[in-house]
């Protein structure tokens, strides 16, 4: 009996021993989770700069007239596209017609009255010179007949001293050596005076002197004529409204029988190229340079990439502010970018050096922390500070190359946790 009671109570104890066992072995055992990881290297990275901006025309022209004329025709309308030289509008130049042929009849005066000048001013000249010739020619004549008649009446004076003359024909001859001392003082008056007149209208038609000034004076009276005429004719010129680029008309405010006043007629801009004008802070502008290329985009324009360089940074917009002007140039031959559109500029910067990690690394968007695992599997929330970036990978310090870095930052596991890792 003892011994029956003995194996029963072995029996009894098995199961709860197997029990037991099979209790312990089912227990789970907790594993790590696993991370994907990625390696930082060393290398080089084009960081692109997103900007965002407006569409502004490459060049916006506003066109007035100058002249007091009524239009007689307007030939666009807002909208309208139009090219370099298009006739816009025609103003009414009847009256400046009219004075242009006064002008040019008056030039045509002004002309015929400088030949008759030139030809009255040669035969004026031409006389004087002749007189001139015949003065001192009646002066030689006066100084041979006087010095003749001196000689003769010496000897007759010699001869009377002799009583081979009478005194009567001493006389004579006296009296005629007089006249003939008088004949050439008014020889020689007539010589000095055809000298003066040669002397004051010149010896030639175009050497200086009164004639010659005569004429100048009709020429300039001709050039006048002829330079109303011309800035009559410029005025009619201006008449005819053309357009001085290839543009858009954005506003037209002349009507047919309006006057144009002083006020604006009409606006073109020019929109092909045009301009992506960006707003960039401080810390933007310090990396960009001239000539950058830069891809913009638009939401208005889905799916479609425009490209092209900086063309210029220009200074704070409103002194005292802190954002700065950054102009792209972009081609638009479809015309799909239009003035006031907004748009976001892709820039890219000069090539950095450095640590890479890809961005989505970051576990905020400060940038400024990212999670590492050690070697044990260990997670470390490892400060760092971004460089620059091109979208995909980040130039950073505070990690070395070979730092195992989690590819997700935003992943759910904290600072010196154990995880699991392909290796």
């Amino acid at each position: 009996m003892g011994r029956f009671f003995r194996v029963a109570a072995l029996l009894l104890a098995a199961p709860a021993f197997v029990l037991s066992g099979c209790a312990r072995k089912a227990a789970p055992v907790a594993k790590a989770p696993f991370v994907a990881t990625t390696l930082a290297t060393s290398g080089t990275i084009l960081p692109k700069e997103q900007i965002p901006g407006i569409v502004a025309p490459y060049l916006n022209v506003a066109i007035q007239s100058t002249l007091t004329e009524p239009a007689d025709d307007v030939y666009v309308q807002e909208g309208d596209r139009v090219h370099t030289g298009e006739i816009l509008a025609r103003l009414d130049t009847a009256d400046l017609q009219a004075q242009l042929d006064s002008d040019v009849a008056t030039a045509h005066a002004d002309a015929a009255s400088t030949t008759h000048t030139v030809y009255s001013g040669g035969l004026t000249i031409s006389q004087g010179v002749d007189q001139l010739h015949s003065a001192q020619a009646a002066v030689q004549q006066a100084q041979k007949t006087l010095s003749f008649d001196t000689l003769t009446l010496q000897r007759d004076q010699a001869l009377l001293k002799q009583g081979y003359l009478a005194q009567q024909t001493v006389d004579q001859q006296t009296t005629t050596v007089h006249n003939d001392q008088q004949a050439l003082r008014s020889a020689q008056a007539s010589l000095s005076s055809a000298q003066s007149n040669v002397q004051a209208n010149g010896s030639s038609i175009t050497a200086p002197g009164l004639q010659q000034s005569a004429i100048e004076q009709a020429k300039a009276q001709q050039a006048v004529a002829l330079a109303n005429a011309q800035q009559i004719r410029v005025q009619i010129s201006k008449a005819t409204i053309v357009s001085p680029i290839d543009g858009v008309i954005v506003n037209r405010n002349l009507n047919p029988g309006e006057y144009p006043g002083t006020r604006q007629i009409f606006t073109i801009q020019q929109v092909d190229p045009l301009y992506a004008v960006l707003q960039a802070d401080g810390s933007q502008v310090a990396q960009l340079r001239t000539g950058a290329p830069t891809a913009v985009t638009s939401s208005n324009v889905p799916g479609t990439t425009f490209r092209g360089p900086v063309v210029g940074i220009l200074n704070q917009i409103v002194p005292g502010s802190t954002t700065f002007e950054v102009k792209i140039e972009l081609r638009n031959p479809s015309g799909r970018l239009r003035p006031g559109m907004a748009v976001l500029g892709h820039v890219d910067l000069p090539p950095v050096t450095g640590v890479r990690i890809p961005v989505t690394a970051f576990t905020s968007p400060n940038r400024d922390m990212v999670l590492t695992v050690d070697s044990q599997g260990i997670v470390h929330a490892s400060p760092v500070a971004e460089v620059a970036d091109n979208g995909t990978s980040a130039v950073v310090t505070g990690l070395t190359a070979g730092s195992r870095v989690v590819s997700d930052g935003t992943t759910s596991i904290g600072d010196g946790e154990k995880v699991a890792f392909t290796k």
